[in-house]
Protein backbone atom coordinates (compact mmCIF):
# COMPACT_ATOMS: atom_id res chain seq x y z
CA UNK A 1 0.00 0.00 0.00
CA UNK A 2 1.09 3.75 -0.97
CA UNK A 3 1.15 5.80 2.45
CA UNK A 4 0.74 9.47 2.89
CA UNK A 5 4.19 11.28 2.62
CA UNK A 6 6.45 12.51 5.44
CA UNK A 7 3.80 10.93 8.37
CA UNK A 8 5.55 8.55 9.46
CA UNK A 9 9.59 7.32 11.04
CA UNK A 10 11.12 5.22 10.11
CA UNK A 11 12.87 2.89 13.41
CA UNK A 12 14.89 -0.43 13.32
CA UNK A 13 16.85 -2.28 15.94
CA UNK A 14 20.05 -4.32 14.33
CA UNK A 15 20.96 -7.69 16.46
CA UNK A 16 23.82 -9.60 16.18
CA UNK A 17 21.99 -12.23 14.07
CA UNK A 18 18.74 -9.96 12.80
CA UNK A 19 17.30 -6.38 12.03
CA UNK A 20 14.08 -5.52 12.83
CA UNK A 21 12.74 -2.71 10.92
CA UNK A 22 9.06 -0.90 11.58
CA UNK A 23 7.32 2.41 11.20
CA UNK A 24 6.46 4.60 13.82
CA UNK A 25 3.77 7.38 13.88
CA UNK A 26 4.91 10.13 16.59
CA UNK A 27 5.81 7.45 19.60
CA UNK A 28 3.47 5.05 18.51
CA UNK A 29 5.00 1.89 17.40
CA UNK A 30 3.12 0.64 14.37
CA UNK A 31 3.68 -3.47 15.05
CA UNK A 32 1.76 -4.85 12.13
CA UNK A 33 4.77 -2.87 10.00
CA UNK A 34 7.43 -4.63 12.03
CA UNK A 35 9.74 -6.69 9.61
CA UNK A 36 12.49 -9.10 10.99
CA UNK A 37 15.32 -9.22 8.50
CA UNK A 38 18.22 -12.50 8.28
CA UNK A 39 22.11 -10.29 9.00
CA UNK A 40 23.62 -13.38 6.82
CA UNK A 41 20.81 -12.66 3.73
CA UNK A 42 22.53 -8.71 3.66
CA UNK A 43 26.25 -6.66 3.15
CA UNK A 44 24.78 -4.41 5.25
CA UNK A 45 22.33 -1.77 6.81
CA UNK A 46 21.35 0.04 3.05
CA UNK A 47 20.16 -3.57 1.88
CA UNK A 48 17.89 -3.75 4.49
CA UNK A 49 16.51 -0.59 4.08
CA UNK A 50 16.39 -0.22 0.59
CA UNK A 51 14.01 -3.82 1.01
CA UNK A 52 11.89 -2.44 3.90
CA UNK A 53 11.50 1.04 2.01
CA UNK A 54 10.42 -1.10 -1.38
CA UNK A 55 7.64 -2.92 0.67
CA UNK A 56 6.00 -0.35 2.58
CA UNK A 57 6.20 2.41 0.03
CA UNK A 58 6.87 4.82 2.15
CA UNK A 59 8.50 8.50 2.40
CA UNK A 60 9.75 9.13 6.18
CA UNK A 61 10.49 12.00 7.87
CA UNK A 62 13.03 10.77 9.79
CA UNK A 63 14.83 7.98 10.85
CA UNK A 64 16.30 6.07 14.30
CA UNK A 65 18.32 3.06 13.99
CA UNK A 66 19.67 0.77 17.53
CA UNK A 67 22.75 -1.13 16.77
CA UNK A 68 24.43 -3.60 19.03
CA UNK A 69 27.94 -1.99 19.25
CA UNK A 70 29.44 1.76 19.98
CA UNK A 71 28.10 4.30 18.63
CA UNK A 72 30.29 8.01 18.53
CA UNK A 73 29.69 10.81 16.69
CA UNK A 74 27.42 9.77 14.31
CA UNK A 75 29.44 6.95 13.51
CA UNK A 76 28.71 3.40 14.41
CA UNK A 77 30.05 -0.48 14.38
CA UNK A 78 28.66 -3.20 15.08
CA UNK A 79 30.23 -5.31 17.87
CA UNK A 80 29.18 -9.11 16.68
CA UNK A 81 28.71 -8.29 12.89
CA UNK A 82 31.03 -6.72 10.43
CA UNK A 83 28.68 -4.04 9.32
CA UNK A 84 29.63 0.03 9.89
CA UNK A 85 27.30 3.12 10.11
CA UNK A 86 26.89 6.58 9.97
CA UNK A 87 23.79 9.15 10.47
CA UNK A 88 24.74 11.02 6.78
CA UNK A 89 24.50 7.03 4.93
CA UNK A 90 21.07 6.20 7.06
CA UNK A 91 19.44 9.22 5.94
CA UNK A 92 20.33 8.63 2.56
CA UNK A 93 19.34 4.76 2.62
CA UNK A 94 15.75 5.51 4.71
CA UNK A 95 15.19 8.56 2.30
CA UNK A 96 15.24 10.86 5.30
CA UNK A 97 15.20 14.52 6.32
CA UNK A 98 16.92 13.35 9.76
CA UNK A 99 18.46 10.25 11.46
CA UNK A 100 20.13 9.57 14.11
CA UNK A 101 22.42 5.92 15.76
CA UNK A 102 21.61 5.11 19.06
CA UNK A 103 22.99 1.78 20.91
CA UNK A 104 20.76 -0.95 21.38
CA UNK A 105 20.83 -0.44 24.99
CA UNK A 106 20.07 2.95 24.87
CA UNK A 107 17.22 2.52 22.74
CA UNK A 108 15.69 0.36 25.48
CA UNK A 109 15.91 2.64 28.12
CA UNK A 110 14.11 5.74 25.83
CA UNK A 111 11.48 3.01 26.15
CA UNK A 112 10.61 2.81 29.71
CA UNK A 113 7.78 3.93 30.75
CA UNK A 114 6.28 3.99 26.94
CA UNK A 115 5.75 0.01 26.49
CA UNK A 116 1.92 -1.87 26.64
CA UNK A 117 1.07 -2.77 29.85
CA UNK A 118 2.03 -6.21 31.41
CA UNK A 119 5.42 -5.39 29.11
CA UNK A 120 7.47 -5.62 32.18
CA UNK A 121 7.80 -8.82 34.48
CA UNK A 122 9.08 -8.24 38.11
CA UNK A 123 11.39 -10.46 40.08
CA UNK A 124 12.55 -9.40 42.53
CA UNK A 125 10.79 -6.60 44.46
CA UNK A 126 12.04 -3.48 46.13
CA UNK A 127 11.91 -3.39 50.02
CA UNK A 128 9.78 0.43 49.33
CA UNK A 129 7.26 -0.52 46.92
CA UNK A 130 6.69 3.68 46.38
CA UNK A 131 10.20 4.75 44.01
CA UNK A 132 10.32 8.30 42.97
CA UNK A 133 9.58 8.63 39.31
CA UNK A 134 12.50 10.58 38.44
CA UNK A 135 14.55 7.95 39.97
CA UNK A 136 17.70 6.33 37.99
CA UNK A 137 16.82 3.20 36.26
CA UNK A 138 18.74 0.68 34.92
CA UNK A 139 18.64 -1.55 31.72
CA UNK A 140 20.99 -5.00 31.21
CA UNK A 141 20.88 -6.31 28.48
CA UNK A 142 21.59 -10.06 27.63
CA UNK A 143 21.57 -11.76 24.67
CA UNK A 144 23.97 -11.91 21.59
CA UNK A 145 25.90 -9.66 23.82
CA UNK A 146 26.04 -7.94 27.04
CA UNK A 147 25.69 -4.22 27.73
CA UNK A 148 23.60 -2.05 29.89
CA UNK A 149 22.19 1.47 29.72
CA UNK A 150 21.80 3.96 32.23
CA UNK A 151 18.37 6.07 32.81
CA UNK A 152 18.66 9.65 34.15
CA UNK A 153 15.30 11.66 34.74
CA UNK A 154 16.41 15.25 34.73
CA UNK A 155 14.74 18.81 34.33
CA UNK A 156 15.74 18.98 30.26
CA UNK A 157 14.36 15.32 29.73
CA UNK A 158 15.53 12.11 29.93
CA UNK A 159 19.02 11.07 29.34
CA UNK A 160 20.30 7.65 28.25
CA UNK A 161 24.35 7.95 28.04
CA UNK A 162 26.12 5.01 26.08
CA UNK A 163 28.37 2.14 27.41
CA UNK A 164 30.23 -0.98 26.59
CA UNK A 165 30.19 -2.49 30.20
CA UNK A 166 29.79 -5.98 28.42
CA UNK A 167 33.71 -5.45 27.83
CA UNK A 168 34.58 -5.01 31.48
CA UNK A 169 36.61 -7.84 33.65
CA UNK A 170 34.70 -11.03 34.79
CA UNK A 171 34.13 -10.55 38.67
CA UNK A 172 35.96 -13.31 40.40
CA UNK A 173 35.93 -14.43 44.08
CA UNK A 174 36.35 -18.23 44.01
CA UNK A 175 39.41 -20.43 42.62
CA UNK A 176 36.75 -22.11 40.64
CA UNK A 177 36.21 -18.56 39.18
CA UNK A 178 39.43 -17.86 38.78
CA UNK A 179 40.01 -21.09 36.29
CA UNK A 180 36.96 -20.13 34.74
CA UNK A 181 37.72 -16.45 33.73
CA UNK A 182 41.15 -18.07 32.55
CA UNK A 183 39.44 -20.05 30.32
CA UNK A 184 37.82 -17.40 28.87
CA UNK A 185 41.26 -15.54 27.69
CA UNK A 186 41.55 -18.20 25.74
CA UNK A 187 39.07 -16.45 23.60
CA UNK A 188 40.72 -12.73 22.46
CA UNK A 189 43.41 -12.71 25.82
CA UNK A 190 40.53 -11.54 28.18
CA UNK A 191 38.23 -12.40 30.83
CA UNK A 192 34.80 -10.43 29.84
CA UNK A 193 31.42 -10.26 31.37
CA UNK A 194 30.48 -10.74 27.64
CA UNK A 195 32.09 -13.61 27.49
CA UNK A 196 29.97 -15.47 29.74
CA UNK A 197 26.66 -13.29 29.85
CA UNK A 198 25.32 -14.06 26.47
CA UNK A 199 24.06 -16.94 24.51
CA UNK A 200 27.33 -18.41 23.49
CA UNK A 201 28.86 -17.63 27.07
CA UNK A 202 26.58 -20.08 28.03
CA UNK A 203 28.18 -22.21 25.81
CA UNK A 204 31.90 -21.83 27.24
CA UNK A 205 30.53 -22.26 30.72
CA UNK A 206 29.04 -25.70 29.77
CA UNK A 207 32.22 -26.54 27.64
CA UNK A 208 34.63 -25.27 30.91
CA UNK A 209 32.25 -27.63 33.13
CA UNK A 210 33.38 -30.23 31.03
CA UNK A 211 37.29 -29.94 30.86
CA UNK A 212 37.01 -29.92 34.74
CA UNK A 213 35.12 -33.00 35.20
CA UNK A 214 37.80 -34.82 32.57
CA UNK A 215 34.73 -35.17 30.64
CA UNK A 216 35.24 -32.67 27.70
CA UNK A 217 31.89 -31.69 24.97
CA UNK A 218 30.56 -29.22 23.74
CA UNK A 219 26.88 -28.03 23.04
CA UNK A 220 24.41 -25.41 21.61
CA UNK A 221 23.12 -22.75 23.81
CA UNK A 222 19.42 -24.10 23.08
CA UNK A 223 20.26 -27.58 23.61
CA UNK A 224 21.46 -26.20 27.21
CA UNK A 225 18.49 -24.45 28.08
CA UNK A 226 16.52 -27.47 26.70
CA UNK A 227 18.76 -30.14 28.83
CA UNK A 228 18.47 -27.65 31.88
CA UNK A 229 14.32 -27.32 31.64
CA UNK A 230 13.93 -31.12 30.99
CA UNK A 231 16.33 -32.31 33.75
CA UNK A 232 18.07 -34.63 31.35
CA UNK A 233 21.44 -32.81 31.64
CA UNK A 234 22.88 -32.51 35.04
CA UNK A 235 25.95 -30.24 33.18
CA UNK A 236 23.53 -28.27 31.49
CA UNK A 237 21.69 -27.72 35.04
CA UNK A 238 25.11 -26.74 36.67
CA UNK A 239 26.01 -24.50 33.64
CA UNK A 240 22.45 -22.78 34.22
CA UNK A 241 23.18 -22.25 38.07
CA UNK A 242 26.59 -20.65 37.65
CA UNK A 243 25.25 -18.35 34.88
CA UNK A 244 22.49 -17.23 36.78
CA UNK A 245 24.65 -16.54 39.88
CA UNK A 246 27.27 -14.95 37.82
CA UNK A 247 24.64 -12.67 36.64
CA UNK A 248 23.66 -11.60 40.06
CA UNK A 249 26.58 -10.93 40.97
CA UNK A 250 27.40 -8.49 38.00
CA UNK A 251 24.18 -6.71 38.35
CA UNK A 252 24.39 -6.13 41.83
CA UNK A 253 27.89 -4.58 40.74
CA UNK A 254 26.24 -2.68 38.71
CA UNK A 255 23.68 -1.22 40.48
CA UNK A 256 25.88 -0.07 43.18
CA UNK A 257 27.79 1.43 40.35
CA UNK A 258 24.31 3.63 39.28
CA UNK A 259 21.96 3.21 42.12
CA UNK A 260 18.93 2.86 39.90
CA UNK A 261 16.03 3.22 42.53
CA UNK A 262 13.72 3.10 39.56
CA UNK A 263 14.43 -0.73 39.10
CA UNK A 264 16.80 -2.72 37.29
CA UNK A 265 15.35 -3.95 33.67
CA UNK A 266 16.88 -6.71 31.83
CA UNK A 267 16.28 -7.43 28.42
CA UNK A 268 17.82 -9.12 25.39
CA UNK A 269 16.46 -13.24 24.38
CA UNK A 270 18.42 -14.51 26.92
CA UNK A 271 17.84 -12.65 29.85
CA UNK A 272 14.24 -13.70 29.21
CA UNK A 273 14.98 -17.38 28.65
CA UNK A 274 16.23 -17.38 32.26
CA UNK A 275 14.01 -14.97 34.17
CA UNK A 276 11.56 -17.64 35.25
CA UNK A 277 14.65 -19.40 36.64
CA UNK A 278 16.36 -16.77 38.68
CA UNK A 279 14.37 -17.76 41.92
CA UNK A 280 15.25 -21.36 41.98
CA UNK A 281 19.04 -20.79 40.62
CA UNK A 282 19.43 -18.17 43.22
CA UNK A 283 19.51 -14.69 41.30
CA UNK A 284 18.18 -12.85 44.10
CA UNK A 285 21.56 -14.16 46.58
CA UNK A 286 24.22 -13.17 44.57
CA UNK A 287 22.54 -10.19 43.79
CA UNK A 288 22.38 -9.17 47.57
CA UNK A 289 25.64 -10.55 48.55
CA UNK A 290 27.25 -7.56 49.25
CA UNK A 291 28.76 -8.10 52.76
CA UNK A 292 27.58 -4.75 54.95
CA UNK A 293 25.86 -3.19 52.40
CA UNK A 294 23.77 -6.50 51.24
CA UNK A 295 20.68 -5.09 53.16
CA UNK A 296 20.80 -1.71 51.11
CA UNK A 297 20.48 -3.73 47.80
CA UNK A 298 16.82 -4.47 48.87
CA UNK A 299 16.20 -0.96 47.59
CA UNK A 300 16.57 -2.22 43.95
CA UNK A 301 13.69 -4.28 42.01
CA UNK A 302 14.51 -6.45 39.59
CA UNK A 303 12.62 -6.93 36.25
CA UNK A 304 12.57 -8.42 32.46
CA UNK A 305 11.38 -6.25 30.02
CA UNK A 306 9.23 -9.12 27.96
CA UNK A 307 8.59 -6.71 24.76
CA UNK A 308 10.71 -7.78 21.99
CA UNK A 309 10.41 -4.63 20.06
CA UNK A 310 11.51 -2.50 22.88
CA UNK A 311 14.45 -0.82 21.52
CA UNK A 312 11.82 -0.17 18.34
CA UNK A 313 9.44 1.66 20.63
CA UNK A 314 12.47 3.23 22.67
CA UNK A 315 14.08 4.81 18.77
CA UNK A 316 10.17 6.34 18.19
CA UNK A 317 10.11 7.92 21.59
CA UNK A 318 13.82 9.22 20.75
CA UNK A 319 12.67 10.56 17.38
CA UNK A 320 9.72 12.59 19.59
CA UNK A 321 12.56 14.19 21.35
CA UNK A 322 14.54 15.37 18.82
CA UNK A 323 11.79 16.90 16.34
Amino acid sequence: MTRPADTYSLVADIGGTNTRVALAEGTRLLKDTVTRYANVDHAGLESVLKAYIASQDVTCKAACVALAGPVKDGRGSMTNLDWELDEATLAQAAHSETAYLLNDLQAQGHALGALPEGAVTQLVAAQDKDHDPMATKLVIGVGTGFNIAPVYETRWGRHVPPSESGHANLPLRSQDELRLAQYFETAHGFPAVEDMMSGRGLERVYAWLGIEAGDPREAFAADIMAGFENGTDPRAEQAAALFVRMLGTVAGNLSLIHLPFGGVFFSGGVARAFSRHFGPLGFSDAFRDKGRFAGFMGNFEVGVIEDDYAALTGCANYLATMN
